[in-house]
């Protein structure tokens, strides 16, 4: 998992590329939380257009970091999710707490 990441007016750009599963996660989890909470931003907007492969495991993850944005008032989007992370977000409602945006 390679994590990239940029912040502008106040808003945090982050991309992920690669696989978040079992294997990615502790880091990804890790890295995640180190970016989030090292950067002051109002909205932070996850970028999946290079994410090859999500379990349950990734899902978790996600959701982890969802939950402590929230309690900050920081609200999390999606954008260009892949085909893989387009179906997962469907079928598990992801949608519905982290909005899809253009």
């Amino acid at each position: 998992m390679e994590i990239k990441y940029r912040n502008y007016n106040n808003i945090l750009y982050v991309m992920l590329d690669g696989e978040l599963d079992e294997h990615t996660a502790k880091f990804t989890s890790k890295k995640l939380d180190e970016i989030f909470f090292s950067t002051i931003s109002k909205q932070i907007i996850i970028d999946l257009s290079q994410m090859k492969f999500m379990d349950s495991t990734g899902i978790g993850v996600l959701i982890g970091r969802y939950k402590k944005m929230k309690d900050r008032g920081v609200s999390i989007f999606i954008s260009n999710p892949s085909y893989h992370a387009e179906k997962i977000f469907k079928l598990t409602g992801l949608y519905e707490i982290m909005p899809k945006i253009s």
